[in-house]
């Protein structure tokens, strides 16, 4: 699964985001972004920025998630798990502006 996601290094999401690296780790730290450890480096799917800023309610989609108990590994693969009555994924229907019901199945899920 983590394979089909692009993703991003730490600086690369500095630059798009136009922020130092430290702010892109403190991001992470406080859920506004999700990321995964891959051969010690932290890393990050682009689809999780739309431009130069962070795809809208996916902060508080992650949050609902991590209250829920799921894992950084585990809320990635969900949010780009595809759902039929979406349809396609979360992160995609997050970026098509699709939230609320986005945020409804991250609070079942999270049951």
């Amino acid at each position: 699964m983590t394979d089909e996601i692009s993703w991003l290094d730490v600086s690369e999401v500095a630059q798009r985001l136009g922020v130092p690296v430290s702010r892109v780790r403190q991001l992470v730290r406080e859920r506004q972004l999700v990321g995964l450890r891959t051969d010690g480096e932290l890393r990050i799917p682009a689809d999780f920025l739309d431009g130069t800023v962070i795809v809208k309610h996916l902060p508080g989609v992650a949050m609902l998630l991590r209250d829920g108990g799921f894992t950084d590994e585990e809320a990635v693969r969900w949010l780009f798990t595809s759902e039929d009555s979406l349809p396609g994924t979360p992160i995609q229907a997050l970026r098509d502006n699709r939230a609320t019901e986005v945020k409804r199945r991250a609070q079942a899920s999270a049951l």
